[in-house]
């Protein structure tokens, strides 16, 4: 009897065999070397179940039930010897999850029906009859696997802690896992569809020499522009024999971003093919536009640049072949240059599903880098260090870690990935004080009618303050050309006011803006004077570094000052730490006092951090059974990079969105990415229960939320809150 996998008509098939071997080909292919035969072993094991009856009936339209992801897994637990089981066991987890994810190991004591690997496993008395699926042993033999080398990939050759063991246990499973779903994804798509199309542009030679020539063409006239070069020079230098994880270190002003592009261009250039691709890691969406237009201009010419994260729309792409390829790469990030979010970075690397992890394995023979690298959240400091370590070290990738206010990342590194190396790419820090181009005054306590009052005597001044209710109620003190940015605005609208107010500071008008710390990851801008409501010191730092931006004048003013309203949750430590350093050093902006917060900062969580593991709390190992019980699910499920689930609420208050909600009522859904643009994100407890009820409602039973009272959004201030007290930051 020949068995299908898959079907277009009674004429046109895909057999099993054919099936089961392309995909064990592909992940063959995908996986790294010390992978590569386990992978070849998962592809080909994973659909073994279709060998039953009950599936090939379902193949020809006799709807049932039969599920056919567990039979692979549980001929593999069963048929390997106990030494080897942990490697069957990870095997196990990625072929019963292939569909509906990576579950939870559990144990004995789980409900036979429920979603555990142990489960799973445990229900092989039900495969009789027309689920018997016993005619696989016909075609598919046992693999043959030694588990020596897998076990030194696990434990990197030394004794580790059992914490250590299921943390890099539960990484490379999700590696496997990832390995395993793509390419069967791929296998399935090539059958079904065989002329799409994935290619890409990809010429790292003829990219960094852009890179080069952009940056020969500044000039280093100025004591900061020569400042620059002379840091940019020793990255550079250090880069070139760097490898592992690498520090870059650098003073607001110095042109990280530029400095970085270049490093990650000369070591794919280098590597004369071993390295495939990079990815830029940006921790807020508000920048990351900015950034990939930017990429997209300098090196877009030849290597194919794809932006993913919630506010990119590929119906923007003009060209929609490459709208149609770019859609595709965003499955998997099979591109040669990958912008994205910090979120959509360390979530997928967590996640359970396959939509989120498919791509996990296009992060080898990587350059990633990571800018703000300071602002991970506490909360998940550990497992996005342990991620970092494992890539750069399992995966062979080059990480370039970005900060102006750089915490001592190689301490935290010895602490959880010990054997990972880390390189510092600037060790000679003396040309820093040619950055120092303002004057940091504590103002101490005010109000903000006197901070209004004061920024209106500079020709150009910002006021960044900690809460979007107090941003919107000191622009309505404001007088003369001003401008307000707040995550209460759509990021069109807050797009549009960045550029309304650039071209003001262009044209030498007095202008006044006031932000959230939005204004504080990266967006461009230069002002006279910055006046910062106390936060950490990073904030502050930040906020300083839109002051005197170019050097321009002899020096800027920053200053900070508090109010009677004192800051909440996390940014109250924050703030308490600041305000003891700024009475402990004369200069705040010095590397040892920015190091010194954050040892503080780190110190005070402490607990926090190291509790934060896919370990903790778990045997892993059962030593009668070989059983390892990872809670890949459970964890996915809490691990956020932002706290507080939030949701999306459409802004309807102009023909743009007004046609879009019209294509997503008649079912078009590829208008989802593009409605972020004119949305306001809430917390969804809380915030969206509490405080708008009365004008939010779902569209069209799609899911989405529309804001249908427009009296309640502006394009200066955005949204208006109603009858709550504003707690929000951002």
């Amino acid at each position: 009897m020949e068995y299908y996998a898959h079907k277009i008509s009674d004429t046109d098939k895909q057999t099993l065999m054919d099936h089961l071997t392309g995909t064990a080909k592909r992940a063959v292919d995908s996986a790294i070397p010390e992978l590569a035969e386990i992978a070849g072993f998962a592809g080909l094991w994973h659909d073994i179940g279709k060998y039953a009856a009950a599936f090939q009936d379902k193949l020809n339209g006799r709807h049932n039930q039969y599920p056919h992801a567990a039979p692979g897994a549980i001929e593999l637990m069963e048929r390997i010897d106990k030494i080897q089981r942990p490697l069957a066991c990870m095997l196990a987890y990625c072929i019963a999850g292939h569909h509906t994810g990576l579950p939870d190991g559990g144990s004995k004591y789980d409900d036979p029906d429920s979603i555990s690997l142990w489960a799973a496993l445990n229900r092989k008395s039900r495969y009789v009859g027309d689920w018997d699926y016993s005619a696989y042993s016909d075609a598919v033999k046992i693999p043959e696997m030694d588990p020596s080398e897998f076990q030194k990939l696990i434990t990197g050759g030394k004794m580790i802690t059992k914490e250590e063991y299921a943390e890099r246990y539960a990484f490379l499973t999700r590696y496997l896992y990832s390995c395993l779903t793509d390419a069967d994804f791929l296998d399935t798509e090539q059958y079904y569809a065989p002329e799409t199309d994935r290619s890409s542009k990809q010429d790292f030679v003829r990219a960094a020499d852009a890179v080069s020539r952009r940056l020969s063409g500044f000039q280093a006239e100025t004591t900061l522009q020569k400042a620059r070069a002379l840091l940019q020079a020793q990255a550079f230098a250090a880069a070139e024999h760097s490898s592992g994880i690498s520090i870059l270190n650098m003073p607001t002003g110095s042109g990280k971003t530029l400095c970085s592009l270049q490093i990650a261009m000369q070591k794919l250039r280098a590597s004369e093919g071993k390295l495939k691709r990079m990815i830029y890691v940006i921790p807020f969406t508000s920048i990351i536009e900015q950034t990939a237009a930017e990429f997209e201009a300098l090196i877009g010419a030849d290597l194919t640049v794809l932006q993913h994260h919630s506010n990119f729309s590929y119906e923007d792409v003009p060209d929609g072949d490459t709208a149609k390829k770019l859609r595709l790469a965003a499955e998997n990030w099979d591109a040669p240059v990958i912008v994205t979010t910090a979120v959509q970075f360390f979530e997928s690397l967590y996640h359970y599903k396959s939509s989120h992890l498919r791509k996990l394995h296009n992060l080898a023979d990587a350059v990633i880098v990571l800018d703000e690298i300071h602002m991970l959240p506490i909360g998940q400091l550990r497992p996005c260090l342990c991620a970092l370590g494992y890539i750069s070290e399992m995966l062979h990738s080059e990480i370039l870690l970005l900060s102006a206010t750089m915490p001592d990342l190689a301490a935290q590194f010895r602490r959880f990935v010990p054997d990972c190396p880390v390189h510092e790419l600037i060790t000679d820090r003396t040309a820093f004080q040619d950055f120092a181009k303002c004057c940091y005054h504590d103002l101490g306590e005010t109000d903000f009618e006197t901070i209004a009052e004061k920024a209106a005597e500079s020709r150009s001044s910002l006021i960044v303050v900690n809460r979007r209710a107090d941003a919107r109620a000191i622009y309505q003190m404001l007088q003369g050309k001003k401008f307000h940015l707040s995550t209460y605005m759509t990021p069109h609208d807050r797009s549009e006011t960045v550029r309304k107010i650039r071209q003001a500071l262009g044209d030498g008008e007095q202008v006044t803006v006031v932000s959230t710390s939005l204004i504080e990851a990266g967006v461009d801008l230069d002002f006279e004077t910055v006046f910062r409501e106390l936060a950490g010191l990073d904030n502050i730092l930040q906020s300083g570094g839109r002051c005197n931006r170019e050097g321009k004048r002899d020096h800027g003013d920053v200053y900070i000052f508090r109010t009677e309203q004192k800051p909440q949750r996390d940014l109250q430590i924050r703030a308490v730490l600041t305000a003891e350093l700024m009475a402990e050093y004369d200069d705040i902006t010095s590397p040892d006092c920015i190091r010194t917060y954050y040892d503080r900062l780190y110190s005070h969580h402490d607990a926090q951090i190291t509790a934060n593991s896919i370990a903790n709390g778990v045997p892993v190992i059962d030593k009668k059974t070989g059983f390892v019980n990872i809670e890949f699910r459970s964890y996915a499920k809490e691990f956020q990079m932002i706290e507080g689930e939030t949701v999306p609420v459409v802004i309807d208050n102009c023909d743009e969105t007004a046609a879009l909600l019209t294509r997503l009522r008649e079912g078009d859904r590829s208008v989802l990415r593009k409605l972020r643009q004119y949305s306001v994100s809430l917390r969804k407890y809380g915030e969206l229960e509490q405080y708008m009820p009365e004008v939010v409602a779902e569209y069209a039973h799609t899911g989405i939320l529309v804001l249908n009272d427009t009296e309640c959004y502006d394009s200066e201030t955005g949204l208006h809150q109603r009858n709550a007290q504003d707690c929000m930051f951002g």
